[in-house]
């Protein structure tokens, strides 16, 4: 009997990469993909080139860094990688999207958004084909920037496309056939490594490495988005103390300028927006909501104070200034020396020699 030869275990440039599709043709500005180049905590090159540990192989299939390949042209067909998860040749995949999603069954006789043409009749193919087709073939969906999730400045009162969020689209409850929920990673633009960071943890759980991610009840990872703006704010002392700022170059709580930050779910004042600086408050900006699902309807007119603020802020002024008295006496206190760190002949720290 001849005994079987041992399989050598595939290096990781023979195993089959997990494929990122990512169609950034819904409604929008492109500014979650550019935000993305500006990643740090992983950085995009990090991820693509697999220098992370245990990262599995990847192949991104991304318009933004696929500058040699035409749609249908160039040095690659950019499209027919698309068509190959169509027709179940590519597998895992994660499909991302991004931008909001017009509801075509509206459009009368043209479309809103297209993204490549269909081979047989040459017309464009909606982003509402293209999620009928991958969504029920891909492992994980990720949705980026606030249009994608919730509709965004597109979904707003008066729009004429009926733009809607993925979750709109496919349903809350929608699970991929992994039974991995919509990711939703929301922002206007998203925050660069808010994005990386969940692209790497999906990568990780797609290659059975990571438990399934953590999402709050609007699908949004919990571990970015579980604090407000107000919690993580540098500002928030000021409102305690009931100090307001009046204009925008002032260090204060910018509540009565129009901030939302105290109901707000986001980590830019904690994380900064590149390796820790900048971010909306940090910079004397507003919090006008954008990680939320009412963004932006609820959240209108952005430079008015928000409903309630008055009330809160009056209270806060009002026992502001009891705090403020009370930590200024104790910090009189505490903002000199102690009496015994002085010369003389006589020691006075309280030590007791034991000899």
């Amino acid at each position: 009997m001849t005994k079987p030869t041992a399989q050598a275990t595939p290096t990781k440039e023979e195993e089959a990469p997990i494929h990122i599709l990512w169609i950034n043709c819904g409604l929008s500005c492109d500014g979650d993909s550019v935000a993305l180049t500006a990643a740090t905590q992983p950085s995009i090159e990090e991820i693509a080139l697999g220098a992370l540990p245990g990262l599995p192989k990847i192949a991104v299939h991304w318009p933004l860094i696929d500058f040699e390949c035409g749609p249908e042209q160039g040095a690659d067909n950019f499209i027919e990688w698309f068509w190959k998860a169509d027709r179940g040749e590519l597998e895992p995949f994660v499909l991302v999207l991004e931008g909001s999603i017009p509801n075509e069954a509206i459009n009368g006789d043209g479309y809103f958004t297209g993204f490549g043409r269909h081979p047989d009749t040459n017309q464009p193919v909606t982003i509402n084909e293209w999620i009928d087709k991958l969504a029920p073939k891909a492992t994980i969906i990720l949705a980026v920037g606030t249009c994608a999730t919730y509709g965004g400045i597109h979904g707003m009162a008066g729009n004429p496309t009926g733009a809607m969020g993925v979750p709109d689209y496919l349903g809350w409850d929608w699970k991929s056939k992994a039974g991995i929920p919509i990711v939703c990673v929301p922002g206007c633009p998203v925050h660069p490594d808010n994005l990386s960071e969940t692209i790497l943890y999906l990568l990780y759980q797609a290659a059975g490495l990571a438990p399934m991610i953590p999402l709050d009840e609007h699908l949004r990872p919990q571990w970015l988005f579980g604090a407000t703006v107000h919690e993580g704010c540098d500002r928030g002392g000021y409102y305690e103390q009931g100090e307001f700022a009046s204009t925008y170059d002032s260090p204060k709580c910018l509540v009565k300028l129009g901030c939302w930050g105290p109901v707000v779910k986001c980590n830019v004042p904690k994380r900064g927006w590149i390796n820790g600086v900048g971010g909306c408050p940090n910079v004397g900006g507003i919090c006008i909501g954008c990680t939320m699902p009412g963004f932006p309807d609820k959240f209108m007119p952005f430079m008015d104070a928000p409903p309630g603020s008055l009330v809160s802020g009056t209270a806060s002024m009002a026992y502001g200034s009891v705090i403020r008295s009370l930590r200024n006496i104790t910090m009189k206190k505490t903002d000199a020396e102690p009496k015994w760190r002085k010369k003389g002949r006589t020691l006075e720290t309280g030590y007791k020699p034991s000899w």
